[in-house]
């Protein structure tokens, strides 16, 4: 074996994923590994050589301290995966990556069953209509909650990407210049718009649309004084909207408003009641098929696959459920 610092080898592998990964999965993996870095840091761990099996024992033991078991399970194997990288690169002990044990976990674990509700959606909406009409927030949440789309194909968005006659968009992979999808071409696809949305986003472009066009001479759909929002912009945008007390004037864990710290907008995340655009994407799913959208419309709609979809998004409850199959079967005997 060589020798390396963990450093010197996060660093390595980082720059092996960057080009095959989405940016998300790129910072998702950064930000786990610099937890295992943290722990080398403390531990003493100055060369990947000297890792050994009792090492990741503790490191398992330390983050499933603070981490709920499908996180920890997801920390943990991209632990697995830059351990891999450095037994290829000579400077770990061979199947070193193997004695990280994952958790078992159980369906319940696997799964988180947070959501906005459509009667939630509409509050929000109705806010919006009210006293933030045809804005970028309203534009951008009333397109996550109709479509169901990520926010990184949201931040993908033109305006030429937009047709207003027919109602449809344009989801477009374009990672030359830095709008790719999370599945890459597999993910391009034309979502229909309702009237409603369609309103909006006219009424947004005429009125409040910067018409700035971002680094590499595009207009994006949703835009900023700099050109095409960034992702922890819509984020940020998506978080302040969904506080109970920006949409309702009311808190719902009793807090004083005035003491609050999440009543900031860039402390709005802080909010327990507060979701993120992918909680809108899993309630938007909840919401298509309680509504009877066939599991194959839903799924070429919102680019995720039928059995994942029924693993991960859809969040229906037994009643809802019951109630969904129960209008196929009054049909038996007609």
């Amino acid at each position: 074996m060589e020798s390396m610092s963990p450093h010197e080898a996060v660093n390595e592998y980082l720059a092996d994923k960057r080009p095959e990964v989405t940016d998300s999965t790129y910072a998702n993996h950064k930000h786990r590994l610099k937890m295992f870095l943290q722990w080398c840091e403390e531990n003493g761990i100055e060369d990947t050589s000297n890792l050994r099996d009792r090492h990741l024992h503790e490191f398992k033991k330390w983050r499933a301290e603070d981490l709920k078991p499908i996180t920890l399970k997801n920390q943990l194997g991209t632990v697995r995966l830059f351990l891999q990288f450095c037994e290829r690169l000579k400077v770990a002990p061979m199947g070193i990556n193997q004695r990280l044990a994952l958790p078992d976990i159980g369906p319940e674990d696997e799964v988180r069953e947070t959501i906005l509700t459509k009667e939630e959606a509409e509050r929000i909406l109705d806010y919006c209509e009210r006293f933030e009409y045809a804005t970028l927030r309203h534009a951008l949440f009333y397109l996550l909650w109709h479509t169901g789309m990520r926010s990184s194909s949201a931040h993908a968005l033109d305006i030429d990407d937009y047709c207003p006659q027919e109602g449809w968009l344009d989801v477009r992979h374009r990672p030359e210049t830095e709008t790719p999808l999370k599945n890459k071409s597999r993910g391009e696809r034309q979502v229909n718009l309702n009237e409603g949305v369609c309103e909006v986003l006219d009424d947004y472009i005429e009125a409040n649309h910067p018409h700035v066009e971002d680094d590499h001479g595009r207009m994006p759909l949703l835009g900023t004084q700099h050109g095409r929002a960034h992702r922890t912009t819509l984020m940020q945008n998506i978080y302040t909207l969904t506080r109970p007390c920006h949409y309702a004037n009311e808190c719902p864990h009793g807090r004083s408003l005035d003491e609050c710290e999440a009543t900031t907008n860039d402390q709005a995340s802080k909010c327990p009641s507060s979701v993120s655009p992918h909680t809108i994407r899993r309630g938007s799913i909840t919401a298509h098929r309680n509504a009877n959208v066939p599991k194959n419309v839903a799924s070429d709609r919102m680019d995720v696959s039928g059995e994942v979809l029924d693993k991960y998004y859809d969040m229906a409850s037994p009643d809802e459920k019951r109630k969904r199959r129960s209008k196929y079967l009054d049909r038996i005997g007609e």
